[in-house]
C-alpha cells in the first residue's frame, strides 16, 4: 500500500508540474443545502493553503476534540456549542466527521471541470498513516453540473490493535433552471476501525520508568492494551433528492432602444425531498477472556461477541413557498411543508436458552422489560412545519423554521430554529450583528430506550427533552474580531454514565460560553487565537473543559514570487476536566468521574506551501513531547499520537 500510494504522489507531482504551465480558470462558485427545502447557502471551495496540513492531525478537528488517538477514530466535540445532538441512530455520532452527510455535502458550478486530489502520509511502516481524497465537478451546461468524491483513510496507528480503514464515495448532481431545479447526492461509507480498549496502564505514558525498573523509553507498540481481537463496523448510505417547481412570469426589460430582456420571474414554487439513509453498526470481539474482565455483563454469548443493529429511514417532505423577492412587496420568502419519515430498526436476536436455573452462573439476567422488546421496531413519524427566510438583503438577513411533531412517538414534539444577520458599514468596512435562538422539547431516540447486546441491554422510558438556546455574535473583519456569546438551558437531558448506560437527568442544567476570534498580523507575522470559555451548572451531567485555547503564530512570505509559504507553530490547549470515557461496544462516550483528562498543550511545526494549483505540507506533529509532563490524554486510558512527521500534497486540476 505504500509503495502505491508513494507512485501516485510522485505520478501527481509530475502531473502537476506540467500542468502548472497551463493558466486556468478559477470555478464559479459553491454552495450547500439548508434543510429540510434545500434552500441554498453560499460555501467556499477548499483550496485555501492556511492551515492546510492540520487536517492530518485528529485533535485538531476543535479546539477540545475528545478521541480514541488514531485518525479516523471515534470523537466527540467537547465545545459545547459546536456539539449536535444525539441523533436516531447514535452509533454514527462518534464517527460522522469521517463520512460524507448532507450538512458537509458542497455543490460547484464551475466553467470547466474541477478536479481537486489531495494525498497525506506520515508515520513509518508499522504505524504508517495515508489518505487519498478527491472531488470532481463538472458542468454539462450553465445549468447543469455532475459531480462525485471518494475519500480513503488508513491509518496502522501509533498504539496497537487501533488501526482503522475507512472508505466513502459519492456522486452529486444539481440543474438549476428556469421552471425547474434539481440538487442531489448518493453517498456510501465504510469505516472499520479496531477497538483496544485503551491501554492498561496510563504510566506508560505519563512515567514509563516506574513500570520499568528506571527505563524511560518505551516504544509506543509495546504499551499493553485491554482488547486485541476486537472491532467496530459502521457503513450505510444515503440519498437525497430534493426537487423544485418554480411558478412565476416572464419579464422583459429593455437594454436599449433596439434590444430587450426576458426573465423568468419565479413566485411561488412546489417542493418535494426524498432522504433516504441507511445505517448498521457491528462489534465483533473473539477473546472471551479479554471481554470478561473488560465488560461487566454478558447477555447472549459467552465464546464472542458479533452484536449486529441495523437501520433504515424514509423521509418524504412536500412544501410549497412564496419566493423571496419576485416583487417590491416580498421581503421575504414563506414555505409550508409536511414531513413523513419510516423508520425501522434491527437489533441483536437473543438465541440463549434460559430455562437452566444455572444459567446465570455464566451470563447476566437481562434487565426488566428486555426480553419481551421487538428485535425488530417500525415507526411512522409526521411533523408539519413552517419557514420564513430572507437571504437577498444587504442590510438584514433572517431565516426562522418552525416544526410541529402530530402522529407517532414524535406527536408533540416542538423544534424551532431562528438567526438574523445585520451588516452595517463602520469605518470603511462592514460590522456583522447576529442573533440566534432556538427552542426543541423531542422525543429520546428509540435506541436511548430499547437496546440488546451482548454486554449492554436495557428498556427505558425517558421522557422529552427541552432545550433553550440564546445567544449573539459580532464580526468586524477590519480587526480581525468575532466574539460569540451563548446560553443554553437542557432538562431532562440523557446521556452515558458511568456504567456505559443511558440514564436521563431529573433537572435542569445550563451552560453558557463565551468565545472570541482575534487575529492580529504585522507585516508578515500573523498570531491567530481562539479563546472558549465554558461553564456547566452540573458537569456530572454535562461534563466540559472551562477553557480552551487555540493559537497558531507564523509567517507568510513568498519565494521567487510564485511559491506562497505559511511557517509556524500552533498550540492547542484546554483545562483539565473529568474527560468523557469511551466504549467500543456501543460506540459511545459515557460521563466518568475518576480520572482527569486536559492541561496539556499539543504543539505542531509546519510549513504550508502553495505553487500555482497545488498545495503541500510538511509538519512534524506533537513537537513538544517530552518537554514537561508526558499527559496528552483527551479520553482516559487513549494516548494521543506521539511525535511524527507528515506530509501531504493537494492538487487543484482545473481542466
Amino acid at each position: 500500500m505504500k509503495r502505491i500510494c508513494l507512485s501516485i504522489l510522485i505520478s501527481i507531482c509530475a502531473v502537476a508540474l506540467c500542468h502548472g504551465k497551463k493558466p486556468v480558470l478559477a470555478p464559479s462558485y459553491a454552495w450547500k443545502i439548508m434543510p429540510p427545502l434545500g434552500l441554498r447557502t453560499p460555501s467556499t471551495i477548499d483550496t485555501l493553503m492556511l492551515n492546510y496540513g492540520q487536517e492530518s492531525i485528529p485533535s485538531a478537528i476543535s479546539d477540545a476534540w475528545a478521541c480514541t488517538g488514531n485518525l479516523g477514530a471515534e470523537g466527540i466535540n467537547m465545545i459545547y456549542l459546536d456539539r449536535p445532538k444525539t441523533s436516531d441512530f447514535f452509533f454514527r455520532d462518534a464517527l460522522t466527521h469521517w463520512y460524507p452527510t448532507l450538512e458537509k455535502m458542497t455543490f460547484y458550478n464551475t466553467r470547466i471541470p474541477m478536479t481537486l486530489l489531495s494525498y497525506t502520509t506520515a508515520g513509518t511502516r508499522d504505524n504508517s498513516q495515508e489518505r487519498l481524497s478527491g472531488v470532481f465537478s463538472g458542468n454539462i451546461n450553465s445549468k447543469a453540473q455532475i459531480g462525485g468524491l471518494i475519500d480513503f483513510l488508513y491509518s496502522k496507528g501509533s498504539y496497537n490493535y487501533q488501526a482503522t480503514k475507512d472508505l466513502s464515495w459519492g456522486l452529486n448532481g444539481s440543474y438549476m433552471g428556469d421552471r425547474y431545479e434539481f440538487q442531489g447526492f448518493i453517498n456510501n461509507y465504510n469505516l472499520l476501525n479496531k477497538e483496544n480498549g485503551g491501554i492498561t496502564d496510563d504510566l506508560y505514558i505519563t512515567d514509563p520508568a516506574e513500570l520499568q525498573g528506571g527505563e524511560s523509553n518505551i516504544e509506543p507498540k509495546n504499551i499493553p492494551t485491554r482488547l486485541s481481537d476486537a472491532h467496530t463496523r459502521f457503513n450505510g448510505k444515503q440519498i437525497y433528492l430534493n426537487n423544485r417547481y418554480k411558478v412565476g412570469f416572464w419579464r422583459e426589460d429593455e437594454v436599449d432602444d433596439t434590444t430587450t430582456v426576458r426573465t423568468y420571474v419565479p413566485v411561488t414554487s412546489f417542493i418535494w425531498t426524498l432522504d433516504y439513509k441507511t445505517g448498521r453498526h457491528v462489534f465483533h470481539n473473539t477473546r472471551s477472556d479479554e471481554a470478561r474482565d473488560f465488560f461487566t455483563n454478558t447477555y447472549i454469548n459467552d465464546k464472542l461477541t458479533d452484536d449486529k443493529t441495523k437501520y433504515w429511514s424514509l423521509t418524504n417532505t412536500a412544501g410549497v413557498a412564496l419566493l423571496e423577492g419576485f416583487n417590491k412587496y416580498a421581503k421575504a420568502g414563506l414555505s409550508v411543508y409536511a414531513m413523513h419519515q419510516i423508520r425501522s430498526y434491527r437489533q441483536t436476536v437473543d438465541t440463549l436458552d434460559r430455562s437452566p436455573e444455572d444459567i446465570y452462573e455464566v451470563f447476566t439476567p437481562l434487565p426488566e422489560g428486555v426480553a419481551e422488546m421487538k428485535r425488530k421496531e417500525t415507526q411512522n413519524l409526521f411533523w408539519a412545519g413552517a419557514q420564513l427566510t430572507k437571504q437577498q438583503g444587504r442590510i438584514l438577513n433572517y431565516a426562522v423554521d418552525a416544526r410541529l411533531g402530530i402522529l407517532g412517538p414524535v406527536a408533540g414534539d416542538i423544534n424551532v430554529d431562528g438567526r438574523v444577520d445585520t451588516h452595517m458599514r463602520l469605518f470603511k468596512d462592514t460590522l456583522t450583528v447576529s442573533g440566534f435562538a432556538s427552542f426543541s422539547n423531542e422525543e429520546a431516540p428509540y435506541l436511548m430506550n430499547h437496546y440488546i447486546s451482548n454486554h449492554f441491554a436495557w428498556n427505558n422510558d425517558f421522557g422529552k427533552t427541552r432545550r433553550l438556546r440564546i445567544g449573539g455574535e459580532i464580526s468586524y473583519p477590519k480587526t480581525h474580531t468575532r466574539l460569540e456569546v451563548a446560553v443554553e438551558n437542557v432538562q431532562n437531558s440523557i446521556y452515558f454514565n458511568e456504567s456505559c448506560l443511558p440514564t436521563q437527568a431529573s433537572g435542569s442544567v445550563q451552560v453558557i460560553t463565551a468565545r472570541l476570534h482575534q487575529d492580529f498580523n504585522v507585516g508578515i507575522l500573523h498570531w491567530n487565537n481562539r479563546i472558549t470559555y465554558q461553564t456547566t451548572t452540573d458537569d456530572a451531567v454535562i461534563p466540559l473543559p472551562k477553557l480552551a485555547i487555540y493559537s497558531n503564530l507564523y509567517i507568510l512570505f513568498k519565494v521567487a514570487r510564485v511559491l506562497h509559504v505559511q511557517f509556524g507553530i500552533d498550540c492547542d490547549y484546554y483545562t483539565r476536566y473529568y474527560g468523557l470515557g469511551y466504549q467500543p461496544a456501543t460506540a459511545s462516550f459515557y460521563n466518568q468521574r475518576e480520572t482527569k483528562v486536559g492541561g496539556f498543550p499539543f504543539m505542531n511545526l509546519y510549513a504550508n506551501m502553495k505553487l500555482s494549483k497545488t498545495r503541500f505540507f510538511v509538519m512534524m506533529s506533537h513537537v513538544n513531547q517530552g518537554m514537561g509532563k508526558n499527559d496528552y490524554f483527551s479520553v482516559p486510558h487513549y494516548p494521543l499520537n506521539p511525535r511524527r512527521f507528515q506530509i501531504g500534497l493537494s492538487i487543484d486540476f482545473a481542466n
